[in-house]
């Protein structure tokens, strides 16, 4: 049974599952889906037609399932959907999705959002990120999952961030981050791989090695393109499965081009 307080608000149409605790001044849309054990905090607005997983906690003043920020927005029908176990904290805010865009703005599981941090429309977010304050996605982008994200650091619109990245805080995204990267500075540039996060993942010292061999080749090397680069690459390392992820991300049809790394010292 779900634990409502006496001032909030939730419209007849809600689904509210079992464990779902609503805190003082919340107020729930009638299309709204809340999974079980689901916590709002207090002044919690969800609109739209947005499902939020089991377990996740949303805290004060976010807002989630709003429209789509875009001018002469008509599409009424636009959804938001949160994994489970995620937090959202303060001030949070995450749109629905657009006409153009698919229709549906996607978050995985385990998030962590800190306050003032925004999902735009038709973003898809992938599982176990961290979003520290401030960070915000333009509309369609695609993160990975794991990715780090510095604080007040921003995504461009239609621009991926490939998994296992870490973009540092106050870095502008406005080029597509290979996995496992990590990106800085007002417009993005590589700085290396994401060495730590490779090691706590469980990574062998071979496959990192192989993945800085591989990084050092694509990005500083001199014969051809970065897609042909991309591809020797994987012909030299076939067994090691991330550097094949990376090789995947730049060949694929991107609506943006690739941050590149920095040409100062030598390739991490």
């Amino acid at each position: 049974m779900a634990k409502i307080h006496p001032t909030a608000l939730v419209e007849d149409g809600a689904a509210l599952g079992a464990g779902v605790e609503i805190g003082p001044f919340c107020h729930v849309g009638a299309r709204v889906t809340l999974e079980e054990e689901v916590r709002l905090v207090s002044h919690v607005t969800i609109s739209g037609i947005t499902s939020i997983g089991a377990r996740t906690v949303v805290y004060p003043q976010a807002a989630l399932g709003g429209e789509g920020q875009i001018r002469g927005n008509d599409f009424p029908d636009g959804r938001l959907a949160i994994g489970a176990d995620c937090v959202l904290r303060e001030m949070v805010s995450m749109n629905v999705g657009s006409r153009k865009g698919g229709g549906i703005t996607r978050v995985g599981a385990r998030g962590y959002f800190m306050a003032n941090s925004h999902v735009g429309h038709d973003c898809h977010v992938g599982d176990d990120v961290t979003f520290a304050n401030s960070v915000a996605l333009g509309g369609h982008s695609v993160i990975g999952d794991r990715v780090i994200f510095g604080g007040l650091s921003a995504v461009q619109q239609f621009c991926r961030v490939g998994s296992g990245a870490m973009v540092g805080g106050l870095t502008g995204v406005n080029r597509d981050v290979i996995p496992y990267a990590m990106a800085f500075g007002d417009h993005a540039e590589l700085a290396g791989l994401n060495l730590i996060g490779l090691k706590r993942r469980g990574l062998t010292r071979d496959a990192i090695h192989a993945l800085r061999g591989a990084f050092r080749s694509i990005f500083y090397g001199a014969d051809g393109s970065i897609e042909s680069r991309a591809i020797a690459a994987r012909s030299k390392w076939p067994d090691v499965a991330e550097i094949g992820e990376i090789v995947d991300f730049i060949l694929a049809d991107a609506k943006q081009p690739l941050c590149l790394a920095r040409r100062r010292g030598e390739a991490q």
